[in-house]
This record gives structure tokens, sequence and C-alpha cells, in this order.
């Protein structure tokens, strides 16, 4: 294809393997290289999408010559070659979390929008069947008001070296999803516990205030299991009916006040892809490359990754001094 385009991902992870599956299955993007820190790791993830290991970025960015980079790298590690890609002029679709501070959010902010780049990140929740379904119903008015909403999500933990892995990491996802579907959060309150791992907070919850009226909770945990029925659920209760989100990709249930029916979405018998969480970043993708080949900005822009590392340092703050913050 003439508008075939050249994409390189950096990061030969388990999540970057998946950056590496879309780029090399799509008809209008080429897989033209992987970059990791391991020799004998990269060069294997790159035979099994037959496309080139590297192990230096500039290398890469000399010899593959991509058009956008995906960034998908472990959760601390993301700031310097996000910094160094972003002053190579090279638009770029990054993993969440951006970063873990504030300041270096901001930098990376600052770079891309002095050079005019294309900045996403992968906040994929969204791009999940039922939560557009939910979003749809909520900005058509079916919920009336929404007075309430709940984000409850725990399973087994991916830690670092923050004590807060499990909030800046992990809940970004419901940080994004409470906002993306009930508006901006202006205050915080907080408890946490590092009772299984002590100097690590493992699991919290957070009572939060919309700037809308509503108010919410957040319950996070890294004590959970994924094998657990019932891992993640998103509840959003208004004036006029309910919805149910259960477990990203599987059900949607909306309920009008008043009336024990119910309306069920869930994927049917051949609809793989609506029920697999993976392809939620396909769904992603579609989206992305769209508003990369029109020259807007990107569905996901990474100013919203750190709108939600916003949100949690006013969480940790709410924590540390007993009270609530606004954000």
């Amino acid at each position: 294809m003439e508008d075939t385009l050249r994409i390189a991902v950096v990061g030969a992870g388990g999540w970057g393997a998946q950056h590496a599956r879309i780029f090399s299955r799509r008809r209008d993007t080429e897989l033209v290289g992987i970059v990791g820190r391991d020799p004998g790791r990269t060069a294997a993830r790159a035979a099994a999408f037959d496309t080139t290991p590297y192990t230096d970025i500039d290398v890469m960015l000399e010899e593959a010559r991509p058009d956008l980079v995906t960034v998908c790298l472990p959760n601390e590690a993301h700031f310097e070659p996000t910094l160094h890609l972003l002053r190579r002029d090279v638009p770029l679709l990054v993993e969440k979390p951006l970063v873990f501070e504030l300041d270096e959010a901001d930098t990376l902010l600052a770079e891309a929008e002095a050079r005019g780049l294309f900045f996403a990140i992968n906040l994929n929740h969204r791009y999940a069947e039922p939560v557009a379904r939910a979003k749809a119903a909520i900005d058509a008015g079916e919920l009336g008001d929404v007075v309430f909403a709940t984000w409850r999500f725990g399973g087994e933990p991916n830690f670092g070296t923050s004590p807060h892995a499990n909030l800046i990491e992990t809940q970004v996802h419901g940080i994004d999803m409470l906002e993306h579907l009930c508006g901006p959060i202006d205050s915080v309150a907080a408890q946490m516990t590092d009772m299984t791992r002590p100097g690590t907070y493992t699991t919290l919850a957070v009572a939060l205030r919309f700037a809308g009226g509503a108010v919410g909770s957040l319950v996070g945990s890294y004590d959970s299991s994924y094998a657990y029925p019932d891992t993640h659920l998103v509840e959003v209760n208004g004036t006029r009916g309910r919805l149910l989100i259960e477990d990203t990709v599987k059900r949607l249930t909306v309920s009008s006040a008043g009336d024990a029916t119910r309306r069920v979405w869930e994927a049917g018998y051949f609809d793989d892809e609506a029920r697999t969480f993976e392809y939620t970043f396909d769904r992603h993708v579609e989206h992305l490359l769209a508003a990369f080949r029109a020259g807007d900005e990107p569905p996901v822009h990474a100013r919203e990754g750190r709108r939600a590392l916003e949100v949690a340092h006013a969480i940790i703050r709410a924590f540390e001094q007993g009270v609530r913050v606004p954000v």
C-alpha cells in the first residue's frame, strides 16, 4: 500500500508483544523494528514478528525510519526514552502510566507541544464495547443526572520501586474511566494499606467528588487475583437509571429506575473480538491511525495520562495528610 505507515516498537516485554502483534498484522502498517535492552530477548521477539531487532533507539531511527514509534517499557522507565524520542521529533504512542512524577509529565508534554508532535497514550479501557455503549447511554441522558459512580479493580501485583505502583500504574485506568464517563473529579479523600507488603500501598479506597456534583468511590488492590469472578466492576447511578460494566469487556447492564427489566449487552457466540481484552487496544489503534493520517490530535492525548497522574498525586496527598484534597 502506498500509504503504509512504518511503525517501530520500543519494548520487548509482555504487553510490547501486543504492540508488535497489531502493527505486524495490519495491512496498512509495517512493523519495521523492535527495540529492547536484552539482545537475546529482543532478537527472539523480532523473529517472532518477522522484523529487525535493535538495542539502540538512535540506530533504529536511522535505519528503520519509522513514521510512528510506540513505547512499552517497565512502568518506572518511561521518562528518559520518551523524552529522547520527542527530542528526535518522533510522533509517539506511549503506554500508561505516562510517568510517575508531574514535573516529568510536564516536561514531556511541553517538548511535544513545542515540536508540534503527535503524542498519544494507550488508555485502552475506553475502547471496550461495554464502555463505549455506557458512554453513549450517559451522553444520551438515559441515566439522567449522574449521582454516584464506583470503580473496583483488583488482581495480582505489578511491583516496582514506587510505594504507589498500584495507584499510578494500575488504577490510572479507573481514574481515567470515571472522568471519561462522569466528568472531572474535583476533590478526593483516601485510605491505603501496606499490611501485606510494608512500605508499599497495595490496596486503597478513595472517596471522590465530581465537578458536576456527583460523588464516587475507587477501590483498587494488588491483594486480589485476576482469577476471581468479577475482578472489575464499574457502576454509574443517575436520577433516571443505572449501568453496570463487568470485567471491562464481559457485560453491560442498563436499568431504568422503577423498572425490573434490564437491557444487557454481551458478546455473541462468534464475537470473540468484543470479549477479548487485548483487542480493546486494536480498537484504539484504529482510531489513532485515522487521526494520525488526518493530521489530527490523538483520540487519547498524552495529556490524559498527565491528568490521571494529577488526580493520583492528589489521592496520595489526601492519604498522607488525612484530609480532603482538591484536584
